[in-house]
């Protein structure tokens, strides 16, 4: 019965892909749906490196499809991990979702099947062209999508949904650049007040004429004052009743830096990414870069990357190879590997408690495995195999040969 659940599956997930007669996906790949002008992004320098930092880190974890605790590969897998369509690659699919998750709240990307229902490409869609939509007759969810030549609706297992928080009722997640609406109008507002103080702090003055100075006088005291302004300098004769002084600006540097450190805060409150990554030095501080790395991972990445594995897991594999143990899984690992002497620690402990082989240690270092013994679970005794016999532990070489054995 699993090659008639497997065949029926592939037949859903290939008819479900669309709703409709007449769809060309080549007319998806113009300037409606790709390319996209990011100008939200670039109003706002602190939300840009935020969004930044966040679509690289995503982009960056390794991503593999898993069988239980073995690195396996199918069709989907290989669309996803190598070639997603034919102008971009893994890491720019991933990184284009999150920065636009991360710019509108929502991000998705098409699924096309072939007939058997096996992955064969995967587009990402700007999402201000998609909207997701319930079907009256069946209950089920669809997505309404508008191309250059018409509106399409696709079924939920075809659109991978990414998104940040639902509100209550709503089936898309809140644009954090809305939340931050006021956020950026006030810190525009302070930039460009401050910019204005600086450009005219130093152009005003006062004359002061005494009651006994003539108009003659005066004039001549103001094209000499003329001419020392256009020059920007030079000689300036002050006259006998004539006071020149310069007007003094209430312009404190002291007050742009209060309004970037209150924005950098409100845009990390908003991201959920710890101040310290927006290059905040009088914000949290951290004991280590480790320990910063690890608060950004548990509380930052994690519900990011489980979203999109569970996203992957459910649209792109099926009931049957789920059931068999199938997953796709993103390696945080590598943002918690910490320093050499970190990492020396943990090695060292899990080699002589016996949680970590010598060749598990290899692969995270990126070395080739030895085999053999290097492959096998040693505790300190000082260090022997785990499945020897403890009647025979009285004595091991470094090479794991029995010197001595208290059995007769």
């Amino acid at each position: 019965m699993h090659w008639f659940k497997r065949f029926k599956s592939a037949i859903s997930g290939a008819v479900a892909g669309w709703k409709g007669q007449g769809f060309d996906f080549s007319s998806w790949f113009g300037r409606i749906f790709w390319g996209a002008d990011n100008s939200k992004l670039a109003t706002n320098e602190t939300i840009f490196s935020v969004v930044s930092r966040l679509s690289n880190s995503m982009a960056f974890l390794p991503l593999k499809l898993h069988q239980n605790y073995d690195t396996v590969m199918n069709s989907a897998s290989d669309v996803l991990i190598n070639s997603p369509n034919s102008f971009m690659s893994s890491f720019e699919l991933i990184r284009n979702l999150e920065t636009m998750r991360n710019e509108t709240g929502n991000a998705y990307a098409m699924i096309e099947r072939d007939i058997r229902g096996q992955v064969t490409r995967m587009t990402p869609l700007i999402s201000t062209y998609v909207e997701p939509v319930f079907d009256r007759d069946s209950g089920e969810l669809w997505y309404k999508v508008i191309g250059d030549n018409g509106t399409f609706y696709f079924h939920n297992l075809s659109i991978i949904h990414v998104k940040h928080i639902v509100g209550s009722g709503s089936l898309k997640g809140i644009n954090p650049i809305k939340v931050l609406t006021n956020t950026s109008e006030y810190d525009k507002a302070v930039r460009e007040f401050s910019l204005n103080e600086m450009q005219s702090a130093a152009n005003s003055f006062i004359l002061k004429y005494d009651q006994n100075v003539d108009q003659e006088k005066r004039d001549r005291v103001i094209e000499d004052f003329k001419r020392f302004y256009k020059h920007n300098g030079g000689i300036l004769f002050q006259e006998p009743g004539v006071e020149i002084s310069e007007i003094q600006r209430k312009y404190i540097p002291a007050d742009t830096f209060t309004s970037e450190r209150i924005t950098r805060s409100r845009v990390a409150n908003v991201y959920n990414v710890p101040v310290t990554f927006l290059n905040d030095t009088e914000g949290q501080s951290y004991s280590s870069s480790e320990q910063l790395m690890r608060v950004f991972v548990q509380l930052t990445l994690m519900p990011i990357v489980r979203q999109y594995e569970q996203e992957f897991n459910r649209k792109l594999l099926n009931e049957h190879e789920r059931r068999n143990g199938y997953y796709f899984k993103f390696n945080v690992g590598a943002l918690l590997r910490g320093d050499t002497a970190a990492r020396t620690a943990l090695y060292h402990n899990g080699l002589r408690d016996g949680w970590l082989s010598r060749d598990e240690v290899r692969r995270w270092e990126d070395l080739p495995p030895r085999g053999g013994k290097a492959d096998e679970l040693w505790v300190s005794g000082d260090m022997y195999p785990l499945e020897m016999d403890p009647k025979e532990r009285k004595g091991v070489s470094e090479g794991g040969k029995v010197l001595e054995s208290k059995s007769d």
